[in-house]
């Protein structure tokens, strides 16, 4: 049996930025972000290219990250921030000089953090860009989500809402990578019946979707409806078929597929 595997990873954060204050401790979980998480893969992303790997990735980039990301307020004060971190690391190389314990995790702090900022100068601070040229060469595929990642099940009795949160998404996509985005990650994974067809109208092909399933401990799916059908990776679902061929089903609570959008059909799973 052939089955076909989607390396998924989803980064959102909610749009925090205060210039009112001279530091405001909100700002702080972008920063941890940016220096644990999503400059390590931009260097893990190098290194693939660097040593010549054949790695397709599939990377979701929320509208309120990407503007925080862009956003030269923010940006100043990450550099600021990173600065602190690399000038503590260096009063603790001396403070812990005599202590072997210490010493060693302070000047792997300080590698890791001087590392991280060279990275950063190396895309001159703007990581949106810096993902962008990963995506340009075919490494990398970014995909979106809801403008404001709202839930969209509870606007659902909305129309309009739902259709700015995808429609805002794929404007605010394209000025940042200067195309449309393939792919839509819906927040916390939550399908509404209609999202599928303000997904295809903003040029979205496939749309990453979560499904519970409560039949007795087992799940069964009868079949994809859609063209594509690929699994994420913390999926149980391993399609047999490319186009929609008959698929088994590993016994699991959640089940998750990334699908084509462009049917009115969303029936996945049964019971």
């Amino acid at each position: 049996m052939q089955g076909y595997l989607a390396l998924v990873l989803h980064a959102h954060l909610p749009f925090v930025r205060h210039p009112e204050h001279e530091k405001f401790l909100e700002e702080c979980w972008l920063f941890e972000a940016i220096t644990e998480t999503y400059i390590p893969l931009l260097q893990t992303f190098e290194g693939w290219r660097r040593d010549g790997m054949s790695v397709r990735l599939t990377f979701s980039l929320s509208p309120t990250l990407c503007a925080m990301l862009l956003d030269p307020l923010l940006r100043e004060r990450y550099e600021r921030h990173l600065n602190n971190l690399i000038e503590l690391a260096e009063k603790e190389i001396h403070r812990t000089h005599w202590d072997r314990a210490f010493r060693e995790p302070a000047w792997m702090y300080h590698h890791r953090f001087v590392s991280i900022r060279d990275t950063w100068w190396a895309c001159g601070g703007n990581l949106v860009n810096a993902f962008r040229k990963f995506q340009d060469e075919g490494l990398l595929e970014i995909v979106t989500t809801a403008a404001t990642h709202a839930l969209l099940p509870l606007l659902a009795g909305h129309p309009p809402s739902l259709r700015a949160q995808i429609l805002t998404a794929r404007d605010h996509y394209h000025s940042c990578f200067g195309r449309d985005p393939l792919g839509i990650w819906l927040p916390e994974c939550a399908y509404v019946e209609g999202v599928e067809m303000v997904s295809a109208g903003s040029s979205s092909t496939r749309m990453a979707c979560c499904m519970r399933v409560r039949a007795r401990g087992t799940a069964r799916l009868r079949r994809f409806s859609h063209p594509t059908a690929l699994l994420r990776l913390d999926a149980t679902l391993i399609p047999r078929g490319r186009f929609g061929a008959s698929t088994k089903a590993i016994p699991a609570i959640r089940a998750i597929a990334i699908f084509t959008a462009t049917s009115v059909s969303t029936s996945i799973l049964t019971t």
